[in-house]
């Protein structure tokens, strides 16, 4: 293929490193995104979010000219939409919100012309492809001289710019000759598999890996409440269970965070509730380990105020949803941090891989072992892992939700 202009609109944690990879690889970028600070740090080839190597790609894109970031789209060959697509809250099953795609989509309308690969990467319900293709078709583009497909991202946090090559792509089109386009652009830069299906199909695809995950943590979260009221050590018990040749269970957590296994689930659930009963059982189980864990800081603070006769510190230890990494979206331990500071209890975070927060005041790790009298281990960093013979040392101890104090 041709190296074109790709439009990339949205630069998050998806959207700017598909932008930086795809600029080492010849192609001219346009990087578009609503957030003015992202749009000035990325032109003068920083980055302002954390990952590993995404500087450097970033730096380098930048100053070869191949990567510009702007706050409105500009014309291209090939336009990728990696923006959020969060759930509507309320009573009932949370539903799909896919305003930024839609917004996103009408904000390239103008630019698209015949020949053009318009692609959809954000994690999205079934059907979302389609309605893209109706919006564009509804503002004057002749949607049967372009090619539309979905191509879900399969990244993890802290390897991404290794996964965006290595990992296979799924890719789905509109048309087949949609999927053969967008499949034949992948591979310019993909060392993975392309696979090639229908839209439709792609789109189940990505949600099905993640429910899968979901409902996987939803038996080891619910294993650790079991064990929890045995007087049973979980991690023990589950290294002891995954001996068997044929079990691999998970680790439990404080809940599950992230923008894909706490939300994908969901759009699987809101489109046929009827039939998805196992995927809404594990999303409410892994949802309530969180509130299972503030009980049990609560508790531990009641104790700790008999002990002292003041009012208790509480440290949250990690505030991202997994370790290591700078993501807060959906965080378990955000939640529980910000549900106790509501409350009225003395909450400090210890986050090494933010600066600040908010809500609530962060402070380091050997502050929060001087000064709190309850510690909540909430996500297991390296750096928390370190220090763990520290947490445990006299009366106070700490509450372990990750697995911290068992390695």
């Amino acid at each position: 293929m041709q190296k074109s202009t790709v439009c990339v609109v949205g630069l998050g944690y998806i959207g700017l490193p598909t932008a930086a990879l795809l600029a080492s690889n010849g192609f001219n970028v346009v990087g578009v995104d609503l957030n003015a600070h992202a749009v000035e740090t990325i032109n003068q080839g920083r980055i302002h979010i954390v990952e590993p190597d995404l500087d450097a790609f970033v730096r380098s894109a930048v100053a070869a000219g191949r990567l510009k970031a702007y706050a409105k789209p500009e014309a291209a060959d090939i336009y990728m939409i990696c923006v959020p697509t969060p759930f509507h809250e309320g009573e009932g099953i949370p539903q799909p919100n896919v305003d930024y795609v839609l917004s996103a989509t009408r904000s390239i309308a103008e630019f698209v012309k015949p020949g053009d690969l318009v692609i959809l990467e954000s994690t999205s319900p079934v059907g979302t492809t389609q309605q893209m293709a109706d919006m564009l078709a509804q503002a004057g583009v002749d949607v049967a001289k372009i090619h539309v497909a979905y191509c879900p991202e399969r990244v993890l946090p802290g390897k991404i710019m290794t996964e965006l090559v290595e990992n296979d792509r799924v890719v789905g089109g509109l048309t087949s000759e949609a999927t053969q386009a967008v499949s034949g652009f992948y591979r310019t830069f993909v060392r993975g598999a392309v696979l090639e299906t229908d839209a439709k199909t792609a789109e189940m695809c990505k949600l099905t890996e993640n429910s899968f995950r979901d409902v996987n943590i939803a038996f080891a979260n619910e294993l650790s409440l079991i064990c929890a009221k045995e007087g049973i050590n979980v991690w023990n018990l589950i290294q002891l269970a995954n001996r068997h040749p044929r079990v691999n269970i998970l680790q439990p957590g404080a809940g599950v965070g992230g923008h894909c296994i706490a939300v994908d689930p969901w759009f699987i659930v809101a489109r046929d509730p009827e039939n998805a009963r196992l995927i809404r059982t594990a999303r409410e189980v892994n949802n309530h380990k969180t509130v299972w864990a503030i009980e049990q800081i609560k508790i531990a603070v009641a104790d700790a105020s008999a002990r002292t006769g003041r009012k208790p510190k509480v440290a949250c230890l990690g505030l991202a949803f997994k370790p290591d990494i700078d993501d807060l979206r959906e965080s378990p331990a955000v939640h529980i941090a910000e549900a106790l500071f509501s409350q009225g209890y003395d909450v400090v975070a210890v986050e090494p891989n933010i600066e600040s927060h908010e809500r609530f005041p962060l402070v380091t790790l050997e502050v929060a072992l001087k000064t709190a009298d309850v510690l909540a281990v909430l996500v297991k960093h390296r750096s928390f892992l370190d220090a763990a013979a520290k947490m445990a040392l006299g009366e106070r101890g700490a509450l372990d939700f990750c697995g911290v104090l068992t390695d």
